[in-house]
């Protein structure tokens, strides 16, 4: 099968689409057949070792046990092992890979248990392939860690990327007056996801205009630490999806120790809970799935440069092709 696959840290340019086996299920997994996967800010932090505790995971000098990027996929059920029961061969289905990665390929396998789930039955591959990074993230750090609750006023800072563009239709859901802060370009796609405001961060500072909010959820990492706490209210809670910077936790953990103010970030692990909860949402047209280019899985190289511009709206997705490979013409 090809895959994309990263023996070394760097650029884009170090990922070469390459043959590699085909992966054979074992007894509590499936095999799944992938047509579409993505290419999302967590690939790009494993690709450039970035930040360094990246290399704990994945290798100190450059990836060793999981060199094919990708952690989040959509495609058709191929066969499944003698022990599993929640599927069968056939079933078209959408899952997150988490930190095993590896979706950037033909094929994969993971565990039924997994984050694993039947894809929405109103969207493409292409759509569903997109929802298991950004909106599971947005889902667990909104409503599990920030409690939020209707009427609250949240801010959802990066309205426009793969975690904002889901923040700020999870959070209308859920009943928050919602504010999206975002570039001149991304205004309408923010309005048009349900945000009550949208403010350009290009035109206006949203720390000096004298609003405050229950829930500030940064969505990439680059708010202003100080500026979101004084924009809080008291009790509110900062939400940080992107909290790798060691000063900035201890910070985080000093301000919610010693005031009413909490920060709180983490990781979201994917759950099939969640995918299902998704699911739901998507078909009931309470959430799409925004998706702001789609590249052939033999240009992930150029998908990454683009990604890694950092002006992408929504998700920026790979389309997979079998029609060329040997297990295609098999069963035809």
């Amino acid at each position: 099968m090809k895959a994309v696959v990263c023996t070394e840290y760097g650029s884009p340019e170090v990922m070469q689409l390459k043959e590699v086996e085909k992966p054979t299920p074992k007894e509590n997994e499936v095999l799944i057949r992938i047509h579409a996967t993505t290419v999302t800010s967590g690939d790009l932090h494993i690709r450039k070792a970035d930040p360094f505790p990246v290399r704990f995971f994945y290798g100190f000098t450059r990836p060793r046990k999981n060199t094919i990027l990708g952690c989040e996929l959509a495609g058709e059920i191929e066969a499944v092992g003698k022990n599993v029961t929640r599927f069968k061969a056939g079933d078209q289905v959408f899952a997150g890979a988490g930190m095993k990665i590896g979706a950037n390929a033909q094929y994969m396998c993971l565990s039924e248990a997994g984050a694993i789930a039947i894809k929405p039955v109103n969207i493409t591959y292409e759509e569903a392939a997109a929802v298991p990074f950004g909106a599971t993230a947005s889902l667990i750090f909104l409503r599990d860690k920030g409690n939020i609750q209707s009427g609250q006023k949240v801010l959802i800072y990066g309205a426009s990327g793969a975690l904002g563009t889901t923040a700020v239709q999870l959070a209308k859901y859920f009943g928050a007056e919602v504010t999206g802060l975002c570039s001149t370009a991304n205004l309408d796609l923010v309005k048009s996801l349900g945000a009550d405001e949208v403010i350009d961060y290009t035109q206006e500072d949203f720390t000096k205009n004298g609003q405050t909010y229950d829930i500030i959820f940064d969505t990439v990492g680059k708010s202003p630490f100080s500026g979101c706490l004084s924009s809080l209210k008291q009790n509110g809670i900062y939400l940080r999806a992107v909290h790798l910077d060691l000063f900035l936790i201890l910070r985080g953990l000093w301000t919610s120790i010693t005031s009413s103010k909490k920060v709180i970030g983490g990781v979201a692990i994917e759950r099939k809970e969640d995918l299902i909860f998704l699911k739901e949402l998507i078909e009931a047209g309470k959430m799409k799935s925004v998706v702001d280019r789609c590249y052939p899985l033999e240009q992930a190289v150029e998908a990454h440069r683009y990604v890694e511009q950092g002006h992408k709206k929504g998700n920026v997705v790979l389309t997979v092709e079998h029609h060329n490979t040997v297990e295609h013409y098999n069963k035809t």
